[in-house]
Formats: structure tokens, sequence, C-alpha cells
């Protein structure tokens, strides 16, 4: 009987493992996680959770009954030291574990401030796990003053969080502008609107010098000088993929575990998905850190484990969730040189279209839900209407699809 040993307890992990069982696979199935909750949603953690509008079980992305039900071994809190490609074992607990395939989902990890500048002081978090948000959570009370550090999507979602519970917000960003390193100038200035109309203090330009504070943070110095008393300080300056056990393994890794279009390693029995795995797409490599790829990722790999040889597609999307706005991205932006900017059929509604040399390849829809599942259709399909077509008011967007 085969054994699929699956590193790495998240959304790419449990995709992976259901698919297994649903496609049929009756070998064994072992998923180690770090962490001792049950795979779960990520994404909610900075903000329905955090919030209180969802609960723990909410969270789970099955209930904990499931893994038995279906005969996959869950180990939970357990840490995996080593893996062995050679003897084709991973080094857990007191003996090592064998594999006959195995799939490292490790997915990545936030970056920290470092602890010359004050990283290391009581109060500094971050958002990434399970933990992480119920360590922070009795923080947020009303009046209190909090730090952002960084004005990314987790960053974005944490200052509207706390805003919403009625905290004083301060955010700081080292760029230029807020969304800079993924998003156009009109997404930033949608988003800097929104949370200055909720009394957030967003500061472009200017970064974090230290953190000041004895044992427990209690203020800030800013790049420009100012100072700043705070309670708590929330870190949101990008995460990176976990490749530690890989690298360590000798696979090759490229922005990530390096991987073929089929998701395997350089190791014919070593596959990775999700945030940790890097890809080959439309003729370079990528990495995509989001929810709709760790799933896909994972369940082509589980039906390749079978035999399916199938090729990665990936159809990039994403979502972010702030106020009573919700962002939906379709596409990957990178390169663009046009933008059009068509309002929606609501108050607030609207859509940035990304163009690079007359080609559709991105839509931002702020609560326009039309405008994201039209823009997801043509960009799959390859199908690009011309840029005065989408700025026309008068625009039939569903009609664009029959074109």
């Amino acid at each position: 009987m085969t054994h699929v040993v699956v590193v790495g307890a998240g959304q790419a992990g449990q995709a992976l493992v259901s698919k297994l069982r649903t496609s049929g696979y009756e070998g064994r199935i072992t998923m180690v996680g770090e962490e001792f909750a049950p795979p779960y949603q990520r994404p909610p953690l900075s903000k329905a959770y955090l919030l209180g509008d969802m609960g723990l079980e909410r969270l789970y992305l099955r209930p904990e009954s499931y893994y038995a039900e279906n005969d996959i071994t869950l180990r939970l809190g357990e840490k995996v030291r080593a893996i062995d490609p050679a003897n084709k074992t991973v080094g857990l607990g007191d003996r090592p574990l064998s594999y006959d395939e195995l799939v490292l989902t490790t997915g990545s990890r936030p970056r920290r401030l470092p602890a010359a500048i004050g990283g290391d002081l009581e109060g500094v978090y971050t958002v990434r796990t399970l933990q992480d948000a119920d360590d922070m959570a009795p923080e947020f009370e009303p009046d209190r003053h909090v730090l952002i550090v960084g004005g990314g999507y987790i960053g974005l979602e944490a200052a509207a969080v706390a805003a919403k519970k009625g905290l004083k917000v301060t955010l700081v960003e080292m760029a230029d502008r807020i969304l800079q390193r993924v998003a156009a100038p009109e997404t930033s200035d949608y988003f800097r609107a929104l949370h200055k109309g909720h009394g957030v203090d967003i500061r472009e330009g200017v970064g974090l010098e230290k953190l000041t504070g004895t044992g427990h943070v209690s203020g800030a110095v800013l790049t420009d000088g100012s100072k700043l008393k705070l309670d708590f300080v929330i870190v949101g300056v990008g995460i990176t993929p976990d490749t530690t056990l890989a690298e360590a393994a000798g696979l090759e890794i490229e922005n990530g575990i390096r991987t073929d279009a089929q998701g395997r390693t350089s190791d014919p029995h070593v596959w990775a998905a999700g945030d940790c795995a890097s890809f080959p797409y439309r003729g370079g490599r990528i990495r995509l850190e989001s929810v709709g790829n760790a799933i896909d990722q994972a369940e082509l790999i589980a039906r390749n484990i079978m035999g399916a040889e199938e090729a990665y597609e990936a159809k990039p999307w994403f979502w972010s969730d702030q106020y009573d706005v919700k962002l939906q991205i379709a596409g990957l932006n990178a390169g663009y040189d046009r933008i059009v900017v068509r309002p929606g059929e609501s108050e607030g509604a609207q859509s940035h279209w990304y163009y690079r040399d007359g080609q559709l390849i991105a839509v931002d829809a702020m609560n326009d839900a039309r405008a994201y599942m039209v823009g997801k259709r043509l960009i799959e399909g390859g199908k690009s209407p011309s840029p005065e077509e989408i700025a026309d008011p008068a625009t039939d967007l569903k009609a664009l699809l029959k074109a």
C-alpha cells in the first residue's frame, strides 16, 4: 500500500488530501502540521475572525471528524526536522516516517521587524496564524492606538478591523503610496480615500525608524522624525516562502520550491503546492500567494500522484475585504501600461482594467462582481475588448463575452 505524506496542514494540504480521497486513492495518507489546530482558513484571520464575526469552528476547512472518517492521519503540533529524499523518509518524532510520495505545502512565513529596531518587544504582532490572531485580539479595545507597519492588503485589512472597533489607527508605508507593489495608482487612491473616510491616519513615503519601550512597545519614531505613543503594533510587510526543509534536502529553489508544470520538485517523488512553490507560467516562472492557487495546484498534484500527468494552468484571482468594500482581482497586472477606470452600477462601485500592449491582463473590481466575473472570463479566454469599449458606460459587459 502506498503512503502519501503531506508536510503542511493549511489550505493546500487540506485540498490535496481531500482530492486524493474523492479521486479514489485508497493508500495511506498522513498530514503533518506544526500548529495544533486542524486545517483552517487564513484570510478571515485579519478580517472576520478578528472582528468577532466568525467563530473558530467556521474557520475550519473541514470538521475535525472528517479526517478520521476518511482515514487521513493528522499529526498536529509536530515539526518535521528534515527530509531524506534518498531513503524517502521525513524526520518526525522519535523515528523517521517513510513515504512513497511527499508533498510540501509549507506555505510562507511573515517578515518580521529586526530586533535592533524593537521588533522583539511585546505588543508587536504579525497576522499569519490562528495563534497570532488570538494573541492580538485582546488589544482591540476602543480608543487604544495601534500602528500598522506596511500598506499592503494585510496591513489595510488590519487597519479596517481596528478602525471599525473604534481604535486610533496610524498606518505607515515606506513606498510612495499604499499598494504600490501590487496595484495601480487608481486602486491606491480608492483605498486611501476609503480608509481616510474611516479616520485612519495614512502616512505614505514614511518608514519606521524604531519602536520604543521597555519590555512592551510604547511608542515609535518614524523616518520623518515624528514620534507616536502606542499601545501595540501590527506588522504587515510581506511574506517569504517557507523553503527551509526543501533547501536542506537539496531540492532546487527559485523564488520558492521550484516545480515543473505537473508540480514535481527536482526529486521525482517530492511535490510542492501553494505559497511555497514556484512553477512555469507563460514562458516564465511565478509563485502565487492566493487561496485559489493553493487549492487548484494541490488538487492537480493529487490527480498527478494518481497518474494523470496534467500540466498546471494557473488562473490567478485574489480578493480583499475592507469595511463594506469587497475587492476582487482577476489576472496579473505585471507590466501594465494603461488603466481604464469604469464606474460601477452602485454607489462607490468601480473597476480598474489593466492593459499591456493593448491586451487586457487584469481587473481590480471594487464592489462590482459583474466587472470581476466578466473580466476574469475574458482574461482566461484570451479575449481583449478595446479600452474604449470598457471606458464607455453604455457598453454591456456581458455582451463582450460573446464577441
